[in-house]
């Protein structure tokens, strides 16, 4: 991945560092027992990253909902989640008061991780003007590998509002990515 996108700075309203890069998260770090060993590891070894639609979107919603239901399962993997919703800091706030996501739960107002990450657009210029219509859901496994790099294992695009992974698949996708 290239620095620019490993770098990406995010305002996060969950729990873990903020702001937020994937850079961060990938980053080694020392040894929890510094007398089993002294190398360094990197704290995870998977990062799934999900680019919701709207704040509004129930789909969005309910995706949250349903990883933050098996986000354990997520966790025993190596991978740590991270959404992020294209609204300012205080709507996604409100996703967090409601829900109390367990995982990093970003604002991104001005949709850069959206466009970082080639999250699509559908009805032209209406669906840009209006992200609820236009903007769809993805969903992006990242691999970290022991130095810390950080590389795209598997994206899933959606070509509609509904168009998205269930947590089985993505779980699998996880399981499958070495």
């Amino acid at each position: 991945m290239t620095g620019d996108a490993a770098e990406l700075t995010l305002e996060n309203v969950g729990p873990g560092p903020d702001p937020l890069t994937l850079a961060e998260l990938a980053a080694p770090v020392e040894p929890a027992d510094p007398t089993t060993t002294e190398e360094t590891d990197t704290a995870h070894e998977s990062i799934l990253l999900l680019l919701h639609r709207d704040h509004h979107a129930g789909q969005c919603r309910r995706q949250v909902r349903a990883v933050a239901d098996r986000y354990e399962e997520f966790r025993e993997r190596g991978c740590q989640v991270v959404s992020v919703v294209p609204e300012p800091r205080e709507r996604v706030e409100q996703w967090q008061t409601r829900y109390e996501l367990p995982f990093p739960l970003c604002a991104d107002p001005e949709a850069t991780a959206g466009e970082t990450f080639d999250q699509p657009i559908r009805l032209g210029a209406l669906g840009e003007q209006f992200d609820v219509v236009g903007r769809m859901p993805v969903a992006i496994i990242f691999d970290i590998d022991d130095d810390g790099e950080i590389d795209v294992a598997n994206a899933y695009r959606g070509r509609t509002n509904l168009d998205r992974p269930d947590i089985d698949e993505l779980l699998a996708t996880i399981d499958g990515r070495t």
